[in-house]
């Protein structure tokens, strides 16, 4: 029976009231459908100087490091990707907190609090040990490239990549230029997919992840002071510092009096997140990279890797493809990432201490002398492409002269966060200072340990 006229007017309302509701049951559930990728992208806004230290710190040298690791020790040595961890993050924060703090660079507050000549010899053996670095990676990058494609020259592929980092540097605007360093972290996600293309037992990698294991020898002690060297390296205190400077300077804080004063808490646990973020991605890749290749390498006798292609080109037999050409990748990408941070955190570092204008934000004609270090340090790192060196002995050098500045600048940072005077209000808590002070002694040891070692 049909309904009256009447009745359809009456119950209009109740009609639209009830499509009303489902609707917007509808709108309410596609929201909560959504809030997920809304939070992921605030994350993601949320990471930023943090994150590019943490990746660059896996650079190829610091692959070919725990690749040597794992294959030379197998699980022996894993439990130092969990131990690095509460160290790296407590010195990369305490970096951090310097730069939003005072809004300036860690070299320029040394120079103000400290003896100046320290600084000098400090940043002096940063730019030897960066071009060291920059030298291995430019040579890692290139024989990555010819896993791949081996017709392609060696000399043109070094070339080609630190002709290309350079342009990067001088010629993208900071704001773009950042963007790109956050995406090519990524790239090593690579690490993690391999080490799930073969197989592991996780349950004695756990086992020595929890357990500490170390034997006294010389080759082992100058494994663990180029792996802390490489996790607890100065290029990444300069970095980190400049790099929340260059942050505030983006958002339109352009002078020291602003950045000093317009601060607030809230800024401060954006960027514990971050560092958080950045060093928990930058441990996780060094225990992927040496359960990988301890299960595969350790166990069938290749004990001695040189370079991160070698870790490549060794895992293929044992791994397959798919690993090899993951590892070969992330060996470029993370190169890409890496070899401006090297080149940068020591220009910073040196103009700073020479009060050359410094900043990625100014362009060439504003910072010769700044730019000048970068492609100073660029240029040192191709030649040493060229003149036989052998790869193992850079890392070394490199680890010897981290050895030997860590101790000395992280004296100086622990002492500056600690600082009621300089900080104020974001001062060490009394757990970042036992934290803080226990790093030093422990580089201080290794550092100590291992030049003995080399000596004798």
């Amino acid at each position: 029976m049909k309904k009256s006229i009447l009745e359809k007017i009456f119950s209009a309302p109740a009609e639209i009231l009830e499509k009303t509701v489902e609707l917007e049951k509808e709108i309410e559930k596609d929201i909560e459908e959504k809030e997920p990728v809304k939070e992921v992208k605030e994350y993601w806004r949320t990471l930023g100087p943090g994150l590019t230290t943490g990746a660059a710190d896996d650079d190829p040298s610091g692959i070919a490091t725990y690749s040597q690791m794992g294959a030379s020790r197998g699980f022996g040595l894993i439990w130092l990707s969990l131990f690095s961890f509460p160290l790296m993050v407590t010195v990369q924060e305490m970096c951090a907190r310097i730069g939003l703090t005072t809004g300036v660079g860690l070299a320029t507050n040394i120079k103000r609090h400290f003896s100046k000549k320290i600084l000098y010899f400090s940043t002096i053996l940063l730019l030897f040990a960066n071009v060291f670095n920059i030298g291995a990676d430019l040579g890692a990058m290139a024989k990555g490239v010819q896993l791949i494609f081996p017709q392609i020259s060696f000399a043109l592929l070094v070339l080609g990549f630190a002709i290309f980092s350079l342009l990067l540097q001088v010629f993208v605007p900071y704001k773009k230029y950042s963007k790109y360093l956050k995406y090519l972290a990524l790239v090593l996600f690579a690490y993690v997919f391999s080490a799930f293309a073969v197989s592991i037992d996780w349950s004695d990698v756990f086992k020595h992840l929890i357990i500490p294991n170390i034997s006294f020898t010389k080759d082992e002690i100058i494994l663990i002071c180029a792996a802390l060297g490489t996790t607890i390296s100065p290029y990444l205190f300069f970095w980190q510092t400049s790099q929340e400077v260059e942050e505030q300077i983006l958002k339109g804080e352009k002078t020291e009096e602003m950045r000093k004063t317009l601060n607030t808490k809230e800024d401060m646990h954006k960027m514990r997140i971050d560092v958080w973020s950045g060093m928990f991605f930058s441990n996780l890749i060094m225990f992927f990279i040496i359960a990988t290749c301890a299960a595969t390498l350790f166990g069938s006798g290749v004990v001695n890797i040189e370079t991160a292609a070698d870790a490549a080109l060794a895992l293929r037999p044992f791994a397959g493809d798919f690993a090899f050409f993951l590892f070969a990748i992330g060996i470029i990408g993370v190169g890409l990432l890496a070899i401006p941070i090297l080149a940068g955190s020591a220009s910073y570092a040196l103009s700073e201490a020479f009060n050359w204008k410094t900043g990625l934000y100014r362009k060439l004609k504003q910072a010769t002398s700044f730019y000048g270090v970068i492609i100073v340090a660029m240029t040192l790192g191709i030649i040493l492409n060229f003149v036989g060196l052998d790869p193992i002995k850079t890392l070394i050098y490199s680890a010897v002269f981290n050895g030997i500045i860590s101790p000395i600048v992280l004296f100086f940072i622990v002492k500056i966060s600690s600082s009621e005077e300089i900080m104020g209000d974001f001062k060490n808590k009394k757990i970042t200072n036992y934290i803080g002070w226990f790093t030093v002694l422990i580089l201080s040891l290794v550092s100590v340990s291992t030049i003995i070692f080399i000596l004798l």
